[in-house]
């Protein structure tokens, strides 16, 4: 047996769907599936990003933020 819930949308929400789907008879479960699975990747490859730019934004500042280029700023 195949275990279900019902969920409350608002009806624009509904039509936006029915509007996203992939082909006439794909079920909402298939497409909210496809959709969950690439927002969680999007999500996970996000934060991969933002790691790495944590990390530049230290290097950077190593780079940047030294008495050699304050002295050339008032030369």
């Amino acid at each position: 047996m195949i275990e279900s819930t019902t969920i409350l949308l608002k009806k624009e929400i509904v039509e936006e769907i029915k509007n996203a789907k992939e082909y006439p008879r794909q079920t909402y479960n298939e497409l909210l599936d496809k959709m969950v699975k690439s927002f969680l990747q999007k999500k996970k490859s996000n934060q991969y990003d933002e790691f790495l730019h944590k990390i530049q934004q230290e290097k950077m500042k190593e780079l940047w933020d030294n008495k050699e280029d304050e002295a050339w700023e008032h030369a």
